[in-house]
C-alpha cells in the first residue's frame, strides 16, 4: 500500500461522505465515506513516515581504544 491506494481511499471516502445522496437500507453511506477518508489519510501518513525512515542509515566505527563513533546519514 502506498500513496496511490491512500489517495484512492481518500477520494472515494470524500465522494461518499459529501456528494452521494442515495441511501441503502441498513448502511449509512456518509459514515462509510468518512471512515474510508480517515483510512485513506492514515495510509498516506503511514506511507510518508515509512518512506522517510527507510532513507536513514547509521554507521558505527569502533576505534582501537574502544570508543565508538556513530554517524547518522540520510540518503536522497
Amino acid at each position: 500500500m502506498g500513496y496511490g491506494f491512500g489517495a484512492f481511499l481518500l477520494a472515494v471516502g470524500l465522494i461518499l461522505a459529501l456528494a452521494v445522496q442515495d441511501s441503502i437500507n441498513g448502511v449509512d453511506l456518509v459514515m462509510v465515506g468518512w471512515i474510508l477518508a480517515a483510512v485513506g489519510a492514515g495510509t498516506i501518513a503511514l506511507s510518508a513516515i515509512s518512506m522517510a525512515s527507510s532513507n536513514r542509515s547509521r554507521s558505527v566505527t569502533t576505534h582501537p581504544d574502544g570508543s565508538q563513533t556513530v554517524q547518522d546519514s540520510r540518503t536522497a
